[in-house]
């Protein structure tokens, strides 16, 4: 499923935070995006999940048009296709891991069997036999390694991670990175990064860098 953004316009007002943004993001992907404080790189990256709107410009995912959908469908269409990990967890403190790590599948509806896909997606992450852990009682980089279970158990088509390392020490954030970007070409889905993160962006496929007038290589 190929992401197809073009000619991308936001803007806040009468400021604008970015225009003429263009990128194609083909399945199995691995694109990092950098770019100064302040330019708009998580901005882009909600455009991209449907979660903002734009002023200009196409978002198109797998020939979908995704600011033509209302707000159902867009919500309906994310959560098929779309799973997110950001820099601040947002793991639910009264679920337990596991209960965690279900969520996306049973907004889908899809409780019956999921128990042996969290069984799997949490050896996957490297915490076997913690799913009745709940969140405080887990490290930084054990947080995030939930997160990135969450985001990758309904098997999605387009993962974005928004400075996923930004709160680990140099050595979690390698092995969550190391993860993050292994899960993802398991799966075949597309992963889209922003990060301020040299060491991270170092390992994409393509290293892309977000300005006001537009985004280039």
């Amino acid at each position: 499923m190929t992401l197809r953004i073009s000619n991308l316009g936001k803007h806040y007002g009468d400021a604008p935070v970015f225009e003429n943004v263009t990128l194609t993001v083909e399945p199995g992907e691995f694109v990092a995006i950098v770019g100064e404080s302040g330019v708009g790189k998580s901005t882009l990256l909600n455009c991209m999940a449907g979660l903002d709107s734009w002023d200009q410009g196409t978002v198109m995912h797998d020939g979908i048009d995704i600011g033509a959908l209302d707000g159902e469908a867009c919500a309906l269409w994310r959560r098929r296709h779309v799973g997110f990990v950001f820099q601040a967890f947002h793991v639910l403190p009264h679920l337990d891991v596991a209960q965690n790590v279900a969520l996306p599948l049973m907004l889908l509806g899809q409780q019956k069997d999921s128990e042996g896909r969290i069984v799997h997606m949490l050896e996957a992450v490297g915490l076997p036999g913690m799913g009745t852990r709940l969140p405080q009682t887990l490290s930084g980089g054990q947080l995030q390694r939930v997160a990135i279970a969450r985001a990758l158990v309904h098997r999605p088509a387009l993962l974005l991670a928004d400075e996923p390392t930004g709160n680990l020490d140099p050595t979690t954030a390698a092995k969550v990175m190391e993860l993050l970007i292994g899960q993802t070409r398991e799966h075949g889905a597309s992963l889209v990064l922003v990060t301020h993160s040299e060491s991270a962006a170092a390992q994409a496929d393509r290293l892309l860098h977000l300005r006001a007038d537009g985004i280039a290589a």
